[in-house]
């Protein structure tokens, strides 16, 4: 008699969200590089329209193209969720995902609170959402300030604007971490996820 093949435990997402500056990327960035948590968790890489920022690269921080090839995907309902932000567009591509999550591996993406709300309702059982908050206003634009050098005073004034926006929503979350001290908040960003590891 053969023994049955055990299945995979299906995967699960781990979205961060926060304004800009309130370092999500980072936090997720740091989290992967643990030796333990990178076994288990990988990071999505979006699709999106807007030019590379120094150091990055093509398929390792994100998936580079056209309007017109962002537009053929979403045609395509190969992007799972989409939205536009100071003119451009960024998207989560769902074939990945859906391999990766079948697989039994984790998933983490940093998304702005519609993204995290469309990846909720789409897998409710596999998705656990976090929210990383800044010390305060004034930290956020110096952050704002001091990583966007070339940015216009008018681009920082709308990353300023829809932070406070987005902060209000914060309570919907699952999770709130704080961003003062990189090191406690990483910390804390851990135990979440070993505690939703392990549920």
């Amino acid at each position: 008699m053969k023994a049955k093949k055990r299945k995979n435990k299906p995967g699960k997402i781990f979205i961060i969200s926060g304004p800009s500056g309130s370092g999500k990327t980072t936090l997720l960035t740091r989290l992967i590089q643990d030796k333990k948590i990178a076994k288990l968790l990988v990071k999505s890489r979006s699709v999106t329209t807007r030019p590379k920022r120094f150091g990055e690269r093509q398929g390792k921080d994100y998936f580079f193209v056209s309007k017109e090839e962002f537009r053929r995907l979403l045609k395509a309902k190969k992007i799972l969720e989409w939205t536009r932000y100071l003119g451009y567009y960024y998207g989560t591509p769902k074939g990945p995902v859906e391999k990766l999550l079948k697989a039994g591996r984790h998933l983490g993406l940093c998304l702005d609170l519609k993204g995290a709300r469309i990846l909720k309702k789409i897998y409710p059982q596999n998705t656990v959402t976090i929210f990383v908050l800044p010390p305060s206003l004034d930290v956020l634009k110096a952050r704002i300030e001091g990583r966007c050098r070339e940015t216009n005073k008018q681009e920082i004034s709308q990353r300023l604007r829809l932070a406070k926006k987005e902060m209000s929503a914060a309570r919907q979350f699952d999770y709130n971490v704080l961003n003062g001290d990189l090191q406690v908040a990483l910390k804390d960003l851990k135990k979440i996820f070993l505690k939703e590891n392990s549920a």
